[in-house]
């Protein structure tokens, strides 16, 4: 068993080492030994009510969403389990069934 530290960004404990670079095979983040927690400590994310989300959060969509460039729309009411919170205008990054991985803005969603 190795003693390599977690991912950052989604806490997996699959880290793997390559190139002198740590690497995350579920979520993509790489990082080097030593950085990356202090990346991930100052984001704040809010719902459409004001709670706090945080990673690995189940959310409800509060309004129909059209997917870019596909005919598909996220129905009001898609509960939504483990996210993952990201820096950036589409704050949450997640997995819809029947959609896939989407990006979604936190106004747009409330806490489940």
């Amino acid at each position: 068993m190795s003693n390599l530290p977690n991912c950052p960004g989604c806490k997996s404990s699959f880290t793997y080492e390559d190139r002198g670079a740590l690497v995350c095979p579920e979520c993509g983040h790489e990082w080097k030994a030593g950085e990356g927690e202090e990346q991930y400590a100052g984001i704040v994310v809010k719902d459409s009510n004001g709670n706090l989300l945080s990673d690995g959060d189940t959310i409800t969509v509060i309004k129909d969403l059209k997917v870019k460039g596909t005919s598909l729309v996220v129905k009001v009411g898609v509960k939504v389990k483990n996210i993952r919170l990201v820096d950036g205008d589409h704050n949450i990054d997640c997995k819809i069934d029947g959609i896939g991985p989407m990006k979604l803005k936190s106004e747009f969603v409330k806490k489940a």
